[in-house]
């Protein structure tokens, strides 16, 4: 069936693997990227795709209603994958009302184009509401944070790996975000449940772990700190390192949703993760250890890199998700283990140093800059 689908924040990191997974496996979809490409959107990302028939792109704030509304009406868009929004916690500390302006009033911006176009379409009698899906992208951050009540961890009694606490986060986790980051993201994920309950928009909100893998923009832990091991800089590591998350491979997190918005039930909340707790500290140092051998260095070598710092403001303990619901309904899970997917994810980020080097050089937005203006 044809299908012109909105996929918006496509040049960022989870954003570009799922454009990507669209793109290749439904030549009959037509594919619409919008982004602002603010700082962490980059278009080198889908250089692989650029040229297929069946993807747009199409530069925009998610903010401005109109030019939305518009992109809306031209493509005659029966579905949103929204992903675009700000997403690190320390930038966030910083500057709390980027973080609202985008993921908040970005996200009702959004959703009022979804609304006002379909029921145009319907009041038209050319389309009924249920054809159309608003599938919204959150965090597991706006749950807050679980007790270590296993500071040393255990085997899990659901899966073999390693846990440090008896809780998870479910569907039916009660709300407490902790940073204006998740704050924004809560605030988000009611105006989307609240379109659905007022206006009837059909709506899925999904809330994932933490995500890793290729194209990842270096403020985040692992690749930064893969590429600091590689330069041989300091890792700076908050408070004594003990802080725990849930970790995903991003195309693991891209064939979730994949799977949701076309299988997943409308009105739904399915929670997305990787069954994979590490502490802060364990992950670095395999990250040392993993890099160290395949550059042929000394096991341990750079392990003196690692330098403690004063802990964040507001830093949740433990992130920890149940995806069970998602397994249970839509059979999906996780396909790779945590070292394989870093030891996959440290590859690729010594294999494109020049990808990475345009990135912390900042080449990569004038390139891109430049195109565009002259369009």
């Amino acid at each position: 069936m044809k299908r012109n689908i909105i996929i918006t924040g496509g040049a960022g990191f989870i954003g570009n693997h799922v454009v990507r997974l669209f793109t290749n496996k439904y030549s009959d979809y037509h594919i619409i990227n919008v982004d602002k490409l603010t700082y962490a959107g980059n278009l080198a990302n889908l250089k692989d795709v650029e040229n297929n028939p069946n993807y747009t792109f199409v530069k925009a704030d998610i903010c401005d209603l109109d030019t939305i509304l518009g992109i809306f009406r031209k493509y005659d868009v029966d579905g949103v994958i929204h992903l675009a929004a700000e997403s690190h916690v320390d930038r966030s500390i910083k500057d709390p009302f980027t973080f609202a302006q985008t993921n908040v009033i970005g996200t009702l911006s959004m959703l009022q184009a979804a609304k006002t176009y379909w029921m145009e379409q319907v009041a038209e009698g050319k389309k009924q509401m249920s054809d159309f899906r608003f599938y919204h992208i959150s965090t597991d951050e706006v749950y807050g944070a679980l007790e270590m009540t296993n500071p040393e961890g255990i085997k899990s009694d659901i899966s073999d790996h390693t846990v440090y606490g008896k809780e998870l986060f479910r569907e039916d986790t009660k709300y407490q975000p902790h940073s204006p980051y998740s704050a924004s993201k809560a605030s988000s994920d009611h105006f989307v449940r609240a379109f659905h309950d007022t206006y009837g928009l059909p709506t899925i909100v999904t809330n994932c772990s933490n995500n890793y893998g290729p194209y990842q923009f270096p403020e985040k832990l692992i690749p930064l700190f893969i590429n600091n091991i590689r330069h041989r800089k300091p890792l700076p590591v908050y408070g004594n390192g003990e802080n725990v998350r849930d970790w995903l491979y991003v195309e693991d997190h891209a064939r979730a949703i994949d799977t949701i918005f076309h299988n997943g039930k409308t009105n739904e909340t399915y929670n997305i993760g990787g069954f994979n707790e590490w502490k802060n500290i364990y992950l670095i140092k395999v990250l040392i250890k993993t890099v160290d051998r395949i550059l042929n260095r000394p096991e341990g070598a750079d392990s003196d890199l690692i330098t403690f710092v004063t802990d964040r403001a507001g830093h949740d303990m433990r992130y920890a998700i149940d995806s069970t619901k998602l397994k249970r309904e839509l059979g999906w899970e996780p396909s790779l283990q945590f070292e394989e997917g870093i030891e996959k994810t440290v590859r690729w980020y010594l294999n494109n140093q020049e990808w990475m080097d345009t990135i912390t050089s900042g080449d990569y937005q004038k390139y891109y800059e430049d195109m565009y203006s002259n369009r």
